[in-house]
């Protein structure tokens, strides 16, 4: 007698969750949105921010209006793309749980306000953090995660002009480069590459003089959706 396929009911229930690794660059560094937990489990220790899917939301409604809730920004505004997914069974100490974490990436985003559930929000240099195990849940897995993605996007694709303004020189997406891989590049090579790759960046009529010396041109980002050749660490 063949086995007979066992009823949804007589499985154990399990909660989704989404997850949000935020990041910007803010005083030179690399820096990840977190939150302090005002509620158990893990009260008073850093996490990530996020919650529970809600019944009437998909995946991207729901990190989306995580990110609203905590940043007040809207997905259009960011660079905003589903991660991984993270179900280890006792990830979470209250029920089964599995969650779905999404990477966010914007310019030099403002002071954080802690959501309903949260004690404290606030942005964080994300060296200290990768070294160490301080963050809630499996948090430190999901944030290593979401900093080799950043890393490896920016070999292949134009996503480092999602960390700059709507403007902006080959200087700052230098410096965007350099904080991310957490190397120095030289100038001339840099510029050199970006300017010569398709679609890469789209010179502007405009200059600026931020930096000192000769005025520098202003550029935005362009259509292009992959690199060719890609700019390697």
């Amino acid at each position: 007698m063949e086995d007979m396929p066992a009823a949804p009911n007589e499985y154990p229930p399990t909660a989704v969750t989404v997850d949000l690794v935020v990041l910007t660059v803010r005083e030179g560094e690399l820096q990840v949105l977190t939150i302090r937990r005002g509620e158990q489990p893990f009260v008073g220790q850093w996490a990530l921010p996020g919650g529970f899917l809600r019944p009437d939301e998909d995946l991207h409604e729901a990190a989306a209006r995580e990110l609203q809730e905590e940043t007040a920004l809207s997905a259009g505004q960011v660079h905003l793309e589903q991660l991984a997914s993270y179900g280890t069974p006792d990830r979470d100490p209250r029920m089964r749980t599995v969650t779905v974490a999404y990477i966010a990436l914007a310019p030099d985003l403002p002071s954080p306000t802690a959501g309903t559930d949260a004690a404290e929000a606030q942005w964080q240099p994300v060296d200290p953090l990768l070294r160490g195990d301080g963050l809630a849940f499996d948090h430190g897995r999901i944030l290593r995660d979401g900093v080799e993605r950043a890393r490896a996007k920016l070999e292949y694709t134009p996503l480092a002009a999602a960390f700059c303004a709507p403007e902006f020189t080959i200087s700052d997406l230098r410096h965007v480069y350099e904080v991310v891989w957490g190397t120095e590049l030289d100038a001339r090579n840099f510029h050199r590459k970006v300017t010569k790759t398709a679609g890469f960046v789209t010179a502007t009529a405009g200059t600026t003089t931020r930096d000192g010396g000769r005025p520098a041109r202003l550029y935005r980002a362009g259509q292009a959706t992959t690199l060719h050749p890609p700019l390697l660490r």
